[in-house]
């Protein structure tokens, strides 16, 4: 078993049973780790999460997307949206299209909610995705320093 798959297993067990005994205080704790987190953390020295991963883009996103490019919503969803297994729109491939070579976004600005709100621990009941939690620690070094964190 690869050791990131043992750390999910042992970052799971260990949320889940903190999130029964005092999900108040997990929910603070994230959020408190998360804004001294990223007080320290530049994005733009790491974006594996625009590397190697794809936001779900809502029609609202698509449109503002669009919109910006001056295409029309068909257009730049057959060029750059594919459904997923959930039925989701998201990218059809992978460094994100819009990432440049340094590490920026060509459509900061414009960019779908999903982007705007990664990795999501400073949402205000982070326990209610704690499996996509989970799951962004492979993705995002600061969400497994802020996951270390909480379990020690």
């Amino acid at each position: 078993m690869s050791q990131a798959k043992k750390k999910r297993k042992e970052y799971r067990k260990k949320l889940l049973h903190l999130k029964k005994k005092r999900p108040k205080q997990i929910n603070e704790q994230f959020n408190t780790l998360h804004d001294g987190e990223f007080e320290t953390m530049d994005c733009l020295n790491c974006a594996n999460c625009c590397k190697t991963t794809s936001p779900i883009f809502r029609n609202v996103d698509i449109n503002r997307l669009a919109k910006h490019l001056r295409m029309k919503v068909g257009s730049f969803t057959e060029k750059y949206l594919k459904l997923d297994e959930d039925n989701d729109y998201v990218l059809k491939s992978s460094p994100c299209t819009f990432l440049n070579e340094d590490n920026t976004c060509s459509v900061y600005d414009y960019r779908p909610l999903a982007c705007r709100e990664y990795p999501h621990t400073d949402r205000k009941n982070v326990l209610q995705i704690i499996d996509l939690t989970i799951k962004n620690t492979e993705v995002c070094p600061a969400v497994a320093r802020i996951v270390d964190k909480i379990i020690q």
